[in-house]
């Protein structure tokens, strides 16, 4: 994967209900805004919420006849989902088989391994969607830490947004 043509996502696991159909929206224009652009590789954490409803818009995307776009999947450890509710654990598993990659932190769960893999999808993209709406915890870190490293960032929880890279206020 090369991180000039592959963009990662990071978002909050809940979002309101009342939300989740615009942001799917949102995301595909996103997506296919970036395609345009030449992004072809897109970098999922694999956790409830935001994580899989990007890497979903991302397949859906690439059904609707952009066969070359590329999930890949850069996830904690090795069975995440087992403590997950069946359902979620069930969405989570189609995932792994729809994906064109997945890359693991480790075998098991270990302090630090979310920051690892954080700092992975950072680390090979060029460009960051995401779902910030609180200054703290692992998406706004993830968030400064691609601002930081001069991606272009995109915060699809704010009210204007525009192609311009400086305007990317998190």
């Amino acid at each position: 994967m090369e991180r000039e043509t592959s963009c990662c996502f990071t978002g909050h696991r809940r979002i309101p209900e009342q939300e989740g159909l615009w942001l799917r929206r949102r995301l595909r224009e996103e997506i296919l805004a970036l395609a345009q652009k030449g992004v072809t590789t897109f970098l999922a954490g694999g956790a409830m919420g935001f994580d899989t409803m990007a890497a979903q818009e991302v397949l859906r995307v690439r059904a609707m006849g952009l066969p070359t776009l590329q999930l890949v999947l850069a996830l904690p450890y090795v069975g995440q989902e087992s403590q997950w509710h069946q359902r979620d654990a069930a969405v989570f598993r189609t995932l792994l088989r729809q994906a064109d990659q997945v890359v693991y932190m480790g075998q098991e769960y270990r302090r630090g391994c979310m920051f690892q893999r954080n700092r992975f999808l950072v680390d090979h993209s060029a460009y960051c969607v995401c779902y910030l709406v609180q200054d703290r915890g692992g998406t706004a870190y993830t968030a400064r830490y691609a601002k930081e490293q001069g991606l272009a960032v995109r915060n699809l929880a704010q009210p204007e947004w525009s192609e311009q890279k400086d305007q990317t206020s998190l």
